[in-house]
């Protein structure tokens, strides 16, 4: 053993548990080239920052890919596997330019010991600076992107306050081509396999919660479409998956909100034609093609937990593929017919696994810990039973101070699966308390569209009935009760600190919104789509909406010591709507602490991220009750 490795080994066996989960290298599902399966693209955090690598599973080698300052995620594999397309903004603010660079790349720079085919964050090569993938094309917010399998043709999706949404067909060495224009939310869907047909999703009728789908031609002339918002006075959405994956094939696989939950289809865009599958799971239903379009890899997910079944088209067959109980964030079928899925617990680490039972990326260097698993309650609330999570330190029994961590989104939703964040609470002592509110994803169309005009307000009815169970259960101490969470999670911690001031010890919030009406004129345009379809029209036509859900209308009545970080490069939760609530704060001389650091919504380096814990932690530990 060398000094530096046993140096290294030192520092990290002193190193504590919630921290060792941040450092451990993790990986993301690789992402495979359609006609060259042996390359693949992933994501890692295996240098300290989340980048992309490239992998060829046929050498094994795998190599560095993007080396930014704050980190990248954002990339796509061409499908013959000649090119990675990346998205490439300025520090995290999310607005800028795709740029591509071969799979193997000829010229790279120097890491450490100049092996450029060198394994994971072991002195991989970098490309040097990547020329624009798509030039003649502004810097933009992305919206989508579908590249052609001859590896010169892609639709670009983009938006900008002054533009909307538009879509442009790309060609290697010509002018893009402008195929779609409007003001409200659009993307791109998916290229066909032949590349003569683009699916598209839009929001035309304004409503950026439900979706609509149009089928367009290179030259942008229309093929079809389908509207479930139309009709009725019910909005449902729906959601491209992906043509099938075989020339000449006019399947269209898509998600539809028909029977009150997300469901697949299979719709044949050339004559109308729709296969409902009517598959009999409960809770939110998801497909992928396997790669010979003969059956779908269906992801189920209910209450908190998700598996994975093997659907066959001609048989109508539905058959399950094993999987241990937790969540699978992410799977995809093999050409072999194998299935590969990232997998985790929340007491297990997520790893990539496969039906073959082999472990499919196991990155070297530190492992993370595990934690202690989560116990499911239901409480009777308002609109219904709410689904909280709960970890406690192993051994122990109430009352506990308690983290009620408040999951982002909001539509998105908390689930049995691995984080480090609330671990590292577990760690320091503190029962943590999920709650899949009112807006929440996974419990149907209903439960999730209910936020519609008091917003915030419906989501807090929520926590406040989990509260009052955590306390008269004995789980939670009332005298030591901490409300945080990130992004929507930290705008609901800053609006229930003002509107619930005495149910809550302190405040943790991170990225949040914090002025309801600054935030809508300063963030992204796609965001604001969002937030008419919320509340129902803009600022100044529905002000009393956007004054009742807004932090910043209750920031007198706050009484619990605040905590806030964020990015100062954020477009989603902008910086300057969080000055005005701070400066409420401190005209008041409200006890509060402010972390602002160079960043957008959040941060992809782990050290800042690992710093951020710890001025959380200390901040508890500083204004709690012992």
């Amino acid at each position: 053993m060398t000094e530096s490795n046993g140096s290294i080994e030192q520092q990290q066996a002193a190193m504590p548990d919630w921290e060792k989960r941040f450092r451990a290298p993790r990986v993301s599902l690789p992402d495979w080239a359609e006609d060259a399966p042996h390359r693949a693209l992933f994501v890692s955090n295996a240098t300290g920052t989340y980048e992309l690598y490239a992998w060829d599973r046929g050498t094994g080698q795998q190599r560095q890919v993007t080396n930014r300052a704050n980190g990248t995620t954002d990339g796509v594999l061409s499908p013959d596997g000649e090119w990675i397309w990346w998205f490439d903004d300025k520090d995290g603010d999310e607005f800028g330019i795709w740029r591509r660079q071969r799979f193997t790349a000829p010229k790279s720079t120097d890491t450490g010991d100049g092996d450029s085919g060198g394994g994971l964050g072991a002195g991989a090569g970098v490309a040097e600076a990547d020329a624009p993938a798509a030039p003649g094309l502004e810097p933009s917010y992305p919206g989508g992107l579908a590249i052609g399998r001859d590896g010169r043709t892609a639709v670009v999706g983009r938006s900008t306050d002054e533009d909307g949404s538009t879509i442009h067909v790309v060609r290697l060495g010509e002018e893009p081509v402008e195929i779609y224009r409007h003001r409200e939310s659009a993307g791109v869907g998916d290229l066909s396999h032949d590349g003569s047909l683009i699916a598209v999703e839009h929001t035309e009728h304004g409503d950026a919660m439900h979706s609509a789908l149009r089928v367009l031609r290179p030259d942008g002339s229309t093929v079809t479409e389908l509207d479930d918002t139309k009709g009725g006075t019910v909005e449902l959405g729906l959601e491209v998956l992906g043509f099938a994956p075989v020339d000449g094939d006019t399947r269209l696989l898509i998600g539809h909100q028909r029977r009150g939950r997300w469901e697949p289809l299979v719709w044949d865009v050339a004559t109308g034609e729709e296969t409902d599958l009517v598959l009999d799971l409960p809770g939110d239903v998801a497909a992928e093609w396997y790669p010979d379009g003969s059956a779908l890899l269906i992801a189920h997910s209910f209450e908190a937990r998700s598996d994975l079944w093997r659907y066959d088209l001609a048989s109508r067959e539905l058959v399950q593929v094993p999987t241990p109980q937790g969540t699978v964030s992410g799977a995809t079928a093999r050409p072999d017919g194998t299935v590969e899925y990232l997998w985790s617990s929340a007491a297990e680490p997520s790893v990539v696994r496969s039906t073959t039972g082999e472990i499919v990326l196991d990155p070297p260097g530190l492992k993370s810990p595990g934690s202690v698993p989560v116990e499911d309650v239901w409480v009777e609330g308002p609109g219904g039973r709410v689904h909280a999570l709960i970890q406690k330190p192993a051994g122990t029994t109430g009352p506990l101070p308690t983290v009620f961590d408040i999951h982002g989104g909001p539509t998105w939703h908390d689930s049995d699966s691995f984080a480090a964040g609330p671990a590292a609470w577990v760690d320091h002592g503190y029962a943590v308390v999920r709650i899949n509110y009112r807006g929440s994803t996974g419990y149907g169309r209903e439960w999730t569209d209910a936020l519609k005009h008091r917003v915030g307000l419906i989501e807090l009815e929520d926590i406040a009935v989990v509260r009052e169970w955590a306390v008269t259960s004995g789980l939670a101490d009332p005298a030591r009760l901490i409300l945080t969470g990130g992004s929507w999670g930290g705008y609901l911690t800053l609006l229930g600190l003002g509107t619930q001031p005495d149910a809550w010890t302190l405040g943790i919030a991170a990225v949040p919104v914090a002025d309801y009406v600054t935030a809508y004129h300063d963030e992204m345009e796609a965001l604001k789509a969002m937030d008419r379809t919320l509340l129902g029209g803009t600022p100044e036509e529905v002000p009393e909406r956007f004054e009742a859900s807004s932090p910043l209308t209750y920031v007198d009545e706050v009484k619990a010591p605040v905590y806030i970080s964020a990015g100062v490069n954020d477009p989603r939760c902008p910086i300057r709507q969080i000055d005005n609530y701070v400066a409420r704060l401190t005209a008041r001389s409200a006890i509060h602490e402010v972390y602002r650091y160079d960043a957008g919504h959040g941060s992809l380096v782990v050290d800042e991220r690992i710093k951020q814990v710890k001025l959380e932690l200390d901040f508890a530990t500083r204004h709690l009750p012992q």
